[in-house]
């Protein structure tokens, strides 16, 4: 059996009377990179919600890295080693880009209110230039260091999300969950996102669940899709058998029997 850094099983979410998800069971493989598809309002960000502990699903058990989360809290997975970026961006945008992403490590740092006044006498400050040369080798890797001390909110769009994407990275997590990293880029700023993902996945060895609507970078960059629709599992298999079944065509193209789904092939 591959070894599963995340299991969900039988997940079910509603607020109030509505269903956001209904018995939802999946894994994820260690070191594999996984996306989640589906039409508006399928689920997906309930789902990623409640994996992230955002919302605390009714029923059913999340699993991260052999530890029962289901009832934890966001920053207790955080420091399990589960990071998250969001669909709409969450930086702090009068920060800098060096600071913004400095927080992704607020938890990795023993220094506190204690040792705090006692900065230059005590390991606060070797830890702090420690953390500060692996955050260097992320802005590195994804190619912000022109911007490393530009306020975050003057940045581009394209930018912004790179820099989410690096504090994300700063947590130093096993998994990643990434929510329409590419939404409202240009195709130059898809390429680049759809290679820095790659390369954290390959080279970091990060496990990656994403949600992403661009079919051709779902088709590319993913070893494992699932499909939502209205809240419910539809299949789960490789890129290139879920793009051929014909529920996952006709929970795209909203066509109801087979004589509809001939003629739009």
């Amino acid at each position: 059996m591959p070894d599963s850094i995340l299991q969900v099983n039988d997940v079910s979410l509603a607020f109030g009377g509505v269903k956001a998800l209904t018995e939802v069971s999946f894994a994820v493989e260690r070191g594999s990179v996984f996306s989640i598809i589906g039409p508006n309002g399928a689920g997906k960000t309930s789902m990623l919600n409640c994996v992230s502990g955002r919302y605390q699903p009714q029923h059913g058990l999340i699993n991260f890295d052999g530890h029962d989360v289901t009832e934890l809290k966001p920053n207790d997975r955080a420091r399990l080693g589960m990071g998250r970026t969001f669909q709409n961006l969450a930086l702090f945008g009068h920060m800098t880009v060096l600071d913004n992403i400095m927080v992704g490590r607020h938890h990795l740092m023993k220094n506190n209110w204690l040792t705090g006044p006692l900065y230059w006498a005590s390991p606060a400050q070797k830890e702090e230039l420690n953390h500060r040369r692996e955050v260097e080798e992320i802005i590195d890797f994804l190619d912000i260091t022109h911007v490393r001390k530009a306020v975050a909110g003057t940045l581009s769009y394209g930018l912004r999300k790179r820099v989410e994407l690096a504090r994300a990275m700063a947590l130093k997590p096993k998994l990643i969950l990434l929510d329409e990293p590419m939404a409202g880029m240009n195709l130059e700023e898809k390429e680049d996102m759809a290679r820095y993902i790659l390369d954290l996945n390959e080279e970091f060895g990060i496990t990656v669940v994403m949600i992403e609507h661009d079919m051709g970078v779902v088709m590319d960059i993913s070893h494992q899709v699932m499909v939502l629709d209205f809240g419910k599992r539809l299949i789960t298999g490789l890129p290139e058998q879920v793009m051929t079944d014909e529920h996952v065509k006709r929970a795209y193209l909203g066509l109801e029997d087979d004589s509809q789904l001939e003629e739009a092939s």
